[in-house]
């Protein structure tokens, strides 16, 4: 049912990213169903057929592949069970769109670990949460639908000196809706190269930024009938938002008005934090007033492109 696309021991980090484009991997998934906060299902097009600039190895990410094997090795201390690498991307033969490039298989069991690093600030996704955080838990979902293994640990260093463990029981409901999912995206988008719509997800406003840094001013487009539909929704929701952002605010600012010079005040279990901070910044008005020809040589002009609708 599974077999090994391609060892990865000895690939460089171009090479594996080239072997991913081959089909559809954990960490693609939960950006397929929407459901990732670093994805979309336009970026995992662009990267499967290639339109999107490699991915540079970032010092998160090279410390939670040096961390990888702490976290493994902690994993056995704790858990009682020993773990392997498996320096492969596996492959389902019945559907070889379907990859996995897991982190551990356990020894003796039909059950798999992943590793993970994340920042103090996650603690609560993890520890105070009800179950591991969303994408995570949808990518080990897939490798069990890659593998056909029913069980899979993670484990997670938070901050540099927590750790957390969890167990990811096998859900084929849910690994049925994310095959269905899957096959329809390779079939009809990447195959075909159909790109799928743009979202309102930051990782969709990467995609656009990347694909189109500047404007053609001798361009004009012109839009189709559904647009006008969807312009009136867009005026509608920017409406609704000023209202919202309006009524927010009445609320705020009546607290303020009864906390006064309170830094905090507390109402049915709940508390509010009114808190002075003080932060410095840099006057580049006064700078460049005052040192016109080093405001120059250090001044860096950056190109953007603002969206309005009139």
């Amino acid at each position: 049912m599974t077999k090994v696309l391609i060892n990865t021991k000895d690939l460089t980090h171009l090479e594996w990213l080239e072997q991913r484009q081959k089909g559809i991997g954990g960490s693609d998934i939960a950006g397929i169903l929407g459901l990732s906060p670093w994805s979309s299902p336009i970026k995992v097009y662009q990267d499967k057929i290639g339109e999107l600039p490699p991915t540079k190895e970032t010092e998160v990410m090279y410390w939670g592949n040096v961390l990888e094997d702490i976290v493994a090795k902690e994993f056995q201390k704790r858990s009682g069970m020993k773990v392997r690498r498996r320096n492969a991307i596996l492959q389902r033969e019945d559907y070889p769109y379907m990859l996995a490039n897991v982190d551990r298989l356990i020894v003796s069991k039909k059950e798999g670990l992943e590793c993970k690093t994340t920042n103090e600030f996650m603690k609560s996704e993890w520890i105070e949460g009800e179950k591991v955080p969303e994408q995570y838990f949808l990518q080990c979902q897939w490798y069990m639908a890659v593998t056909g293994y029913e069980r899979w640990h993670i484990a997670v260093l938070i901050g540099g000196n927590k750790f957390h463990m969890d167990v990811i029981e096998r859900d084929d409901e849910l690994i049925e809706m994310m095959m269905n999912e899957a096959k329809n995206f390779w079939e009809n988008h990447v195959i075909p190269e159909n790109p799928p719509e743009f979202d309102g997800s930051k990782a969709s406003d990467e995609v656009l930024k990347q694909l189109y840094p500047e404007s053609n001013a001798e361009l004009s487009v012109q839009l189709g009938n559904s647009f006008i539909d969807e312009l009136e929704t867009y005026d509608q929701l920017k409406d609704n938002k000023k209202q919202i952002d309006k009524a927010i605010k009445d609320i705020e600012n009546r607290i303020k008005g009864k906390m006064e010079d309170a830094e905090v005040a507390k109402a049915g279990g709940r508390r509010i934090m009114w808190k002075t901070y003080e932060s410095n910044r840099f006057d580049t008005k006064t700078f460049k007033k005052e040192k016109p020809e080093l405001y120059k040589k250090y001044v860096k002009t950056s190109k953007s492109r603002r969206f309005s609708v009139k």
